[in-house]
């Protein structure tokens, strides 16, 4: 066969070549579409989500009024109601000494601290003792003379002078033998008291601050033996800003009671210990820099040696305590905290149509935590408590409460 024989089958071969080179990409690109059409058709469809609001999110309370307290917190430092620089009443040597006599140490009222050497005192009383018996013994001799002399003055029966009766009754020479015995008895008493005071007892119930004297000293009338403070109560003196007096009542000589303190040592004690006592006194003057005045609150047993408190934490001398004062009532007003005070007098409020209304507010008293709020709120009002960043008069606002319970959280809370 020739060559024109076999042209035309090649040409039909090339033909269908380059036909099926133009429609392979067109099939190509038309099977990508389908996958991904019906991938897009069969895939998850995403819900609608709802439309979110223009509001800020937000917690509130209601506002409570009612009877409310104030309490009056301030700091005070731990003082003696009673210190004594204890010194001997005579001279002499000391002969024993307490067991107690140490710093820390406890004396009840009357009970003897050291005692002085009672020798001579002893000798002395003694001594005085016979003097007032002779005296003594002198004034009856001489009553029996004025005896005789009445008698005689009698039987003479002349008229004299009363000079003269007075001296021819002995009447000088009586009065000056009573006069000697009242002297020797007096020095007889005093010598008797002497000998008393070399027994050194503690004039009160008492803790002793420091000791002074040992066994041996001599000691005479300005010798210091002992430091001693009271251990029936101590003070805690509190400075106060003179603007809070009016709310404190302070104890009255007529038997009003002062306002109950309550005292807190969260360092020596922890924070949920505290001890009760009473204002008992003011100072008579404020302070010029501070314009502050000083209180005086007395703490009863303060060292807890009673059965009625030995359960109590100690109070120790010089400690630095918080003082918090129960003062006078307010009929009604709300107690709010402190950090929902803006601007120094105004609160947050969400009003009925939930809009942030700022109002300025009438504030009575003001504590360490919470002020009392008397004006300008009203009772059930929603506070709220809320920090908010950008506050505007007006603004919308929604409540969280309400967020957690609508429909589209409890969707979202499915698995």
């Amino acid at each position: 066969m020739s060559p024109d024989q076999h042209q035309p089958s090649t040409s039909g071969k090339e033909t269908k070549a380059n036909l099926l080179r133009l429609l392979l990409p067109v099939i190509v690109i038309i099977i990508s579409a389908s996958v991904a059409f019906w991938m897009m058709q069969s895939g998850p469809k995403a819900k609608p989500r709802a439309k979110t609001r223009n509001a800020v999110l937000v917690d509130v309370r209601p506002i409570e009024l009612g009877p409310q307290t104030t309490t009056v917190s301030i700091m005070g430092t731990v003082k003696p109601q009673r210190e004594v620089a204890l010194k001997p009443r005579v001279s002499g040597e000391i002969i024993s000494v307490g067991d107690n006599l140490i710093p820390g140490g406890r004396f009840n009222k009357g009970e003897e601290l050291l005692a002085i050497d009672p020798s001579d005192y002893q000798l002395v009383v003694r001594q005085l003792a016979s003097e007032v018996a002779r005296v003594e013994s002198d004034m009856q001799v001489e009553l029996g003379r004025q005896r005789v002399a009445q008698k005689e003055f009698e039987l003479l029966g002349e008229s004299v002078s009363e000079v003269e009766k007075t001296l021819m009754l002995r009447e000088p020479q009586l009065e000056n033998n009573r006069a000697l015995l009242e002297g020797t008895r007096a020095r007889l008493e005093q010598a008797q008291l002497d000998l008393k005071r070399t027994s050194v007892r503690s004039p009160f119930n008492a803790v002793v601050m420091s000791r002074e004297v040992n066994l041996g000293t001599r000691v005479s009338p300005s010798t210091t033996l002992a430091t001693l403070v009271g251990s029936d109560s101590y003070w805690v003196e509190a400075p106060v800003p003179a603007s809070q007096l009016q709310w404190i009542s302070i104890s009255q000589e007529d038997g009003d009671s002062g306002s109950p303190v309550r005292i807190y040592d969260s360092v020596a004690w922890g924070p949920n210990r505290s001890r009760s006592g009473q204002l008992v006194g003011l100072t008579a003057m404020v302070e010029e820099n501070g314009r502050m005045a000083t209180l005086l609150a007395e703490i009863a047993d303060p060292l807890s040696l009673q059965p009625t408190s030995s359960e109590q934490p100690k109070l120790l001398l010089g400690s630095y305590v918080r003082v918090e004062i129960e003062g006078k009532l307010l009929a009604k007003a709300a107690a709010i905290e402190r950090d929902l005070i803006h601007n120094g007098e105004q609160l947050w409020i969400m009003d009925e149509e939930g809009r942030l209304d700022i109002r300025t507010v009438e504030i009575a008293f003001r504590g360490q935590d919470q002020v009392l709020v008397t004006g300008g709120v009203n009772h059930g009002e929603k506070l709220i408590t809320t920090n908010l960043p950008s506050p505007v008069q007006g603004m919308t606002l929604r409540l969280k409460e309400a967020e957690t319970s609508s429909p589209a959280a409890e969707e979202k809370s499915k698995p």
